[in-house]
């Protein structure tokens, strides 16, 4: 079955590609990712156009980078992503897949949209363990760094890391092993997918809050100041070395 992997070029993305590979149920030849037109980095992530690049290279499958414009409306991103998924439907890809695992809400989202271009969603990780997938991802031999964290919920100290047991037992009661639910994302450098490790050194740490008043400059905000809802997360730059 043609199919296009939906791909953020975090530890989730990587896994299911692991598996929907190795099973070869799904004949991957497209990676899709969304990127922020203003920043030129992944949505969500905050990894530059350049790594996500080098990633998909190494890889060795096709990349397609959408680019979604700042401050873009849901309707706006609906409208974008059907008129992406229409032309890869008529070139005869038939599902698009992806890394989610428990998101009721998310999972129903991406079905409704995809049914109305005539794709089918599939979701090889669905229903798993999400500690049991984690745990998975570092003992098959994968390396992420973490890249940002949600400041309510950690601190400073876990953004730039890599992800490994020791980040696991490090991790406070509550938060989700894999981030499930945003707590934290992940860049994916190397691994068995990988012909080459994707090259980076850490850059600054900043801390963007969204939310806040409208005449609110970022800087004045303190962790200990973040209001209860998510509005603070901390990224960790990563700059390409080649």
């Amino acid at each position: 079955m043609k199919s296009i992997f939906n791909w953020s070029g975090g530890k989730d993305s990587t896994l299911c590609l692991y598996h929907v590979l190795r099973q070869k149920e799904y004949n991957v030849q497209l990676l899709l990712t969304t990127l922020s037109g203003a920043t030129n980095r992944i949505t969500m992530h905050g990894v530059r156009q350049d790594l996500l690049e080098q990633q998909a290279n190494s890889i060795g499958i096709p990349l397609q980078q959408i680019m979604l414009p700042e401050n873009a409306t849901m309707e706006a991103y609906n409208n974008l992503m059907e008129s992406t998924m229409r032309p890869l439907q008529q070139q005869g890809f038939t599902h698009a897949i992806f890394g989610d695992i428990n998101l009721e809400d998310l999972r129903l989202y991406r079905e409704q949209q995809l049914a109305q271009v005539g794709i089918k969603a599939a979701f090889p990780l669905w229903g798993r363990s999400t500690k049991e997938l984690v745990a998975e991802f570092i003992d098959l031999g994968f390396k992420a760094v973490v890249v940002s964290i949600n400041a309510r919920l950690l601190d400073e100290s876990f953004v730039g890391r890599i992800l490994d047991h020791s980040f696991l037992n490090d991790l406070p009661e509550g938060v989700d092993p894999a981030g499930e639910n945003g707590e934290f994302h992940t860049f994916v450098f190397d691994g068995p997918i990988f012909k080459r490790p994707v090259k980076y050194t850490l850059g600054e740490k900043v801390l963007k809050t969204y939310g806040a008043p409208a005449n609110a400059d970022d800087s004045c905000f303190k962790k200990e100041d973040l209001p209860t809802y998510d509005t603070g997360f901390w990224f960790c730059d990563l700059v390409p070395t080649h």
